[in-house]
Order: C-alpha cells, then sequence, then structure tokens
C-alpha cells in the first residue's frame, strides 16, 4: 500500500496527516481515500470523480497526475493549493 500525506485542512478531515491506501493509480488511491474517509468526500475528487483543479497531488516528490502509476511502496502528498492576497 502507498502512503498518503494529507496536509492543510485534509489532515483534519481524515483525522490524521498519513494514511495507507491502496490503489494501481494516483486515481484510484484517491477514490479510496475517500471511500476510507467520509469526511474527504468532495474536497479532493469533484462530483465526477475528477481531481479538483485546487489539489496538487504528489508521487514521490514529483508532480503527478490522476493516471500516475503507484507502487506498493510509493509517497504520495496531496497538498491543496493556497491563495490569498
Amino acid at each position: 500500500m502507498a502512503v498518503v500525506r494529507l496536509r492543510g485542512p485534509l489532515e483534519k478531515l481524515a483525522g490524521g496527516p498519513e494514511h495507507r491506501v491502496a490503489g494501481a493509480t494516483v486515481s484510484d488511491v484517491l477514490q479510496q481515500l475517500e471511500r476510507e474517509h467520509a469526511s474527504l468526500e468532495g474536497w479532493i475528487l469533484d462530483e465526477r470523480g475528477v481531481l479538483r483543479r485546487h489539489i496538487n497531488v504528489f508521487v514521490n516528490a514529483e508532480p503527478a497526475t490522476p493516471g500516475t502509476p503507484v507502487g506498493p511502496h510509493e509517497r504520495i502528498e496531496i497538498l491543496p493549493a493556497i491563495s490569498g492576497g
């Protein structure tokens, strides 16, 4: 299982910063994460299951897309974008 690290409000919604989640791609992992932590529903993926544009995903510190393959020893970072003025 990959280790998913959540930051900011996502960490609080999921009850902690790190979670072990199974999946073959980033999309699979994110869908499973939302199934395991219902409080995250709608925060990472929209109602169509598409990654929200304000969410940044990295696999082993490299920018990732929903189709990026994920192995059992990968580290996935999920960071909401920060904006303000």
